[in-house]
Formats: structure tokens, C-alpha cells, sequence
């Protein structure tokens, strides 16, 4: 399990996070909502590493990562998804794959197969550019080099931003297929609320660097949390 607690970020004199606290466990997707600006991506990237947390503890599997670089983060099984996807427009989609070898010992630098049937159109795609797929294809193949690292814990940001509903459809089963192989935890960062509501196993809504809301999704009161979704 992914346990953040009482976790405080600054930017400069900016307070941009403000004692959040959020699990994530195995098995399961946790969603974290919120409008633009909230501190949803700043979470993560306290999570990463790529942001220095000034205050509270990053618990990963029952110990303290706060203070780790992010390779080792990633060497520890976390793998991320960034918003905008970041992939490598000059290299081949094998080459992109390639570079989740990174954290890897080279006894596991393999591409799994699993990743070609998630994501068929990666397979026909291998020696195209990254930046010559479409914005769905191009999620598609960040969300495979983040699976090539093998996580235990997979952070998405914002997967669906600017997607085709039919590649929403497919993230959205692939995400319930890692999710049920119940050796994976999937944080989730979203806007959009009936995504969330229909993939999420527990939520926490954001506001102003803080969590306001969370619970199971059993717990969810549409018109609570779209009242912290809504400008």
C-alpha cells in the first residue's frame, strides 16, 4: 500500500500543498479529483520525487520514500504516467518501450507481452515514431513504457486529457485489468467525474492543496464532490 501522510509542498513562498494525506492499496483504484490548480499533479509529483516534500512521510510498502531520489522510487516499483504523456517524439515506439529498461536489473530488460495485448496497436506500431501517433495512441504507448517497468504502483495523471472516447473506454479496461490482478495499486488523478465514478474502488477530492473529501466509492456523494469539480 501507497500511504502519503500530512505531506507539505511549497513553490517559494507559494504553499501549494497543505498536510494531504491519501492511501493507495493493492488491488485496488484510487482516484484523486479535483479542478485545474487543486494540487492534484503536485501530489504526484511529491509522490515521484520530482518535487521535494518540505513536511510528512511517503510510505510505500512500509517504508518511509520521502527522501529518496526518483530512480530509486522507480526502482522500487513505482511507475508513472505524466500529464501530457512526455514521450520520446524522435524515437521508434520499441525504442520509447526500451526506455522503461531504466530501473530495471537487466535480467528483466524484456518488453512484457502483456503490454501488445493491452495495447494491440503498439505491437503494429513498433518501428513508427513517437511523434507521428495520434494523442490516443501516444497514451497508449505512455502508459506501456510505464508497465515495462514492471510496477507495483502505477500513478496516471490525467490519462484521458484530450483522448477519443473509444481510447477512454480502452484505459478504462485496462486500468480494471491491472487493477484485478490484485498485485498492483493505481493512483489516478481526473477531472472528469464519471470516469472517476465508475472506475474508482476510493476517492479523495482536492482543493486549494488540501484533501476535502475521500472515502470508498460507496461513499461518494455525486453532488459533494462535483461541487469542488464545478469553476
Amino acid at each position: 500500500m501507497l500511504t502519503v501522510e500530512n505531506v507539505h509542498l511549497y513553490y517559494g513562498a507559494s504553499h501549494a500543498l497543505r498536510g494531504v494525506s491519501l492511501a493507495a492499496p493493492k488491488g485496488a483504484v484510487t482516484c484523486l479529483l479535483g479542478r485545474n490548480g487543486v494540487g492534484k499533479t503536485s501530489t504526484l509529483r511529491a509522490i515521484m520525487g520530482l518535487e521535494s516534500a518540505r513536511q510528512g512521510r511517503i510510505l510505500w510498502e512500509g517504508q518511509d520514500i520521502a527522501k529518496l531520489p526518483t530512480p530509486e522510487r522507480a526502482r522500487r516499483g513505482i511507475g508513472f504516467v505524466p500529464q501530457g504523456r512526455e514521450i520520446f517524439p524522435r524515437l521508434t515506439v520499441l525504442e520509447n518501450l526500451q526506455t522503461g529498461f531504466a530501473p530495471l536489473p537487466r535480467k528483466d530488460r524484456s518488453i512484457p507481452e502483456e503490454i501488445f495485448e493491452l495495447f494491440p496497436v503498439l505491437k503494429d506500431m513498433l518501428n513508427r515514431r513517437g511523434g507521428d501517433l495520434s494523442g490516443g495512441q501516444q497514451q497508449q504507448l505512455a502508459i506501456g513504457r510505464a508497465l515495462v517497468t514492471r510496477p507495483r504502483l502505477l500513478i496516471l495523471d490525467e490519462p484521458t486529457e484530450g483522448i477519443q472516447p473509444s481510447i477512454i473506454k480502452l484505459i478504462e479496461q485496462v486500468i480494471r485489468k491491472l487493477a484485478a490482478r490484485g498485485d498492483m495499486a493505481i493512483l489516478l488523478v481526473e477531472q472528469y467525474f464519471e470516469f472517476a465514478r465508475d472506475l474508482a474502488d476510493h476517492f479523495a477530492v482536492m482543493d486549494r492543496g488540501e484533501i476535502v473529501l475521500a472515502g470508498s466509492a460507496g461513499d461518494m456523494v455525486e453532488s459533494e464532490v462535483r461541487r469542488h469539480l464545478t469553476v
